[in-house]
């Protein structure tokens, strides 16, 4: 009996939470656009005080879940993050990867699905944030080197999407196009939960017997100038560096389930 309450107040929890999420996107559109837009004229100042508020806002949400039991975590290496102008790829196990990330990067920037920015509660937050449009083809290649150039700490999920339950990683070479082109060494962060939950193919109701541990491991640099001057182009150099990304995340999440 007491087990069953435990797990109906973590779905309520996370439903608050979901809540919380759709609140804050019409708050920001109804009462803070309007209030900064009022008091601020300069539009990058703009997005940077929307990243700041966005941050903090999921900061406040990890908190909560972590008050109310649905969840714990630990992060280790977060000093290696206190640099301007990172590419920071992590992988991609379950919804609150970007929760995380978000509010531990300062001011962050990220790539957004198109799909979001039709989202009548998230268009708002993501446009006010100037974040990056994930359409296909150069243009989004050019607007994620021009936000590393202007020293942005920009997030990206190799995997494109969440990794399904089997935990074969499926990399993308955006990611490695875009360390190749810009010339910035990889950052990597590894992100583990155990046991799963909101994870891709699950539905958000089906959480664990118990309480998710979220360990998240800032890794030391990735080098990319070996993939670059031993490569004779820049796809043979970007596909080397995709396959050596998702051989590292795979070594690091067998190395993880081992111990």
């Amino acid at each position: 009996m007491f087990e069953r309450f435990i797990r109906w107040w973590r779905i309520i929890c996370v439903a608050l939470g979901f809540i919380a999420f759709g609140v804050g996107g019409l708050s920001i559109r109804v009462i803070f656009i309007p209030l900064r837009n009022l008091f601020v004229r300069d539009p990058e100042k703009r997005a940077t005080i929307a990243r700041d508020f966005i941050g903090w806002s999921f900061r406040s949400l990890v908190g909560f879940l972590r008050f109310t039991r649905v969840l714990d975590y630990k992060i280790t290496g977060a000093e290696k993050l206190a640099r301007p102008g990172l590419l920071i790829l992590a992988n991609h196990p379950t919804f609150l990867d970007i929760v995380f990330l978000i509010g531990l990067v300062h001011r962050a920037d990220c790539i957004v699905k198109s799909g979001l920015w039709r989202n009548p509660f998230l268009r708002c937050p993501v446009a006010a944030a100037n974040y990056i449009r994930n359409d296909e083809g150069e243009a989004l290649l050019r607007d994620c080197v021009a936000a590393l150039r202007r020293g942005a700490n920009l997030i990206i999920f190799p995997e494109g999407t969440r990794t399904p339950v089997d935990g074969v990683l499926k990399l993308q070479r955006g990611a490695a196009h875009v360390a190749v082109r810009s010339g910035c060494n990889i950052t990597p962060v590894l992100i583990r939960c155990q046991p799963l939950m909101l994870a891709r193919g699950i539905r958000w109701w089906k959480l664990p017997q118990s309480r998710s541990q979220f360990d998240i491991e800032v890794k030391d640099e990735i080098d990319i100038q070996p993939f670059v001057t031993r490569a004779a182009s820049e796809v043979l150099a970007v596909r080397r560096l995709t396959d050596h990304l998702r051989d590292f995340f795979a070594k690091e999440q067998r190395i993880h389930a081992s111990v």
